[in-house]
């Protein structure tokens, strides 16, 4: 099991994710709150300084979460547009920094087995930043994902699995491809299907102040 990313594979991942964004943002089919968040987010990513990465946060923390996602490989429902995303961090999942840092929940006493994100350009991530964060979020299947909020605007990049995702109240269907906008403090809420959810996601805005779960288990 790789026990360390290397610098040039997370450069070749981000990289992956970077195009992307660009390419959504190129072809004018995004909303306008979307299309905005998506240059805000590029032009922030082109501020960060990817020459010297923090060795420390390129170690691999293990999780259980990575087995599933493993398991999915080439059966993934990623869509044409992911799936570049999608074999760019395939072969590396053991050696990306997961974690889950909120604290224990009574009713859902083994969610912090099954899901996880690993970071990779953010405060305590492998390329430093205070403006903007960027990541994967992998949720096992059928896990639900409870309601929670903070402060930083989100953006979701469904990469494989179509999951129930809740906002104010309004619960739908996001499949593989789907861009997905949180505004500040929105209490929202994911749900993966029978396959894991794996999305890219990217903070803006406070990034150092953490998620929280509200009182309401969710849908």
């Amino acid at each position: 099991m790789t026990t360390t990313l290397s610098p040039k594979a997370a450069l070749t991942a981000i990289e992956v994710v970077r195009q992307h964004f660009a390419a959504r943002l190129a072809a004018a089919q995004e909303s306008p709150a979307i299309a905005a968040e998506l240059e805000n987010i590029l032009a922030l990513l082109a501020g960060v300084d990817f020459t010297r990465p923090d060795e420390k946060h390129l170690k691999a923390s293990g999780h259980p979460v990575i087995t599933q996602l493993r398991q999915v490989g080439a059966q993934s429902s990623a869509s044409s547009a992911t799936q570049a995303i999608f074999d760019a961090f395939l072969p590396h999942l053991d050696a990306l920094p997961w974690r889950y840092s909120y604290e224990p929940r009574p009713d859902a006493p083994d969610i912090g087995q099954r899901m996880a994100w690993a970071e990779l350009v953010g405060p305590i991530a492998p390329f430093h930043s205070h403006q903007v964060c960027l990541g994967l979020t992998a949720i096992g299947s059928g896990l639900l994902y409870p309601l929670h909020y903070h402060p930083a605007v989100e953006t979701y990049l469904v990469v494989s699995g179509t999951a129930a995702w809740t906002a104010d109240g309004l619960t739908r269907q996001h499949p593989p491809g789907t861009l997905i906008l949180h505004p500040s403090n929105i209490i929202h809420a994911m749900k993966a299907g029978d396959e894991p959810l794996l999305a890219v996601y990217a903070w803006t805005g406070d990034v150092e102040t953490l998620s929280a779960y509200v009182d309401d288990i969710g849908p």
